[in-house]
């Protein structure tokens, strides 16, 4: 029997889209495709920005530990709303790991998930991601809409909502590093 070149072809193709599904290099695949396709955040015009009600948040901090947001009261804070097993989380959390590094010591960052303790540590080991993670307490109410994952915003020191993003981003950019040291000064 004798197949056709482009039988081959065919299922060569097949293949290669099966893998997308099947195997690792799929999984990979769709996270690069997520990253390729995020745009860069919009930031509110100044005229249009909300100022939060308050900074009373309860929330819990990598240890476990419960703690309020009012200690980012004057602070400039980035705010994320992330899932372990959404693949836009995992695609945006490396471009905000990179901003974590550049910024952490100067930026409340809340990276935030409302999932149990072991698979975020598991996630985060695998990840090599550093930055602080924050648990979400479910009912607990907070002072402006909690987004779906992902999610994020940038607050001002004064309590503006600067970005509010519902939806993947690149963080890693060089507007989004001029907003924070505009907002930093």
């Amino acid at each position: 029997m004798i197949v056709k070149r482009k039988t081959v072809l065919n299922i060569l193709l097949f293949a290669f889209v099966l893998s997308f599904f099947v195997t690792p290099l799929g999984h990979f695949g769709k996270i690069s495709l997520n990253r390729l396709f995020a745009s860069t955040p919009d930031i509110i015009a100044e005229t249009s920005r909300k100022q939060i009600p308050s900074y009373n948040w309860k929330l819990k901090d990598p240890n476990w530990d419960f703690f309020n947001m009012e200690r980012s009261k004057g602070k400039v804070v980035f705010i994320n709303f992330w899932a372990s097993w959404m693949l836009p989380s995992e695609a945006e959390l490396k471009g905000i790991q990179k901003l974590y590094d550049a910024y952490g010591d100067r930026v409340d960052f809340y990276i935030i998930t409302n999932e149990e303790r072991p698979p975020v540590e598991e996630f985060m080991q695998l990840k090599k991601f550093t930055f602080p993670i924050t648990y979400m307490i479910i009912g607990e109410p907070a002072p402006f809409d909690i987004l779906e994952p992902p999610g994020s915003y940038i607050i001002d020191r004064e309590g503006y909502i600067v970005v509010r993003e519902n939806d993947i981003a690149d963080w890693d950019t060089n507007k989004v590093r001029d907003l924070l040291n505009e907002l930093l000064n």
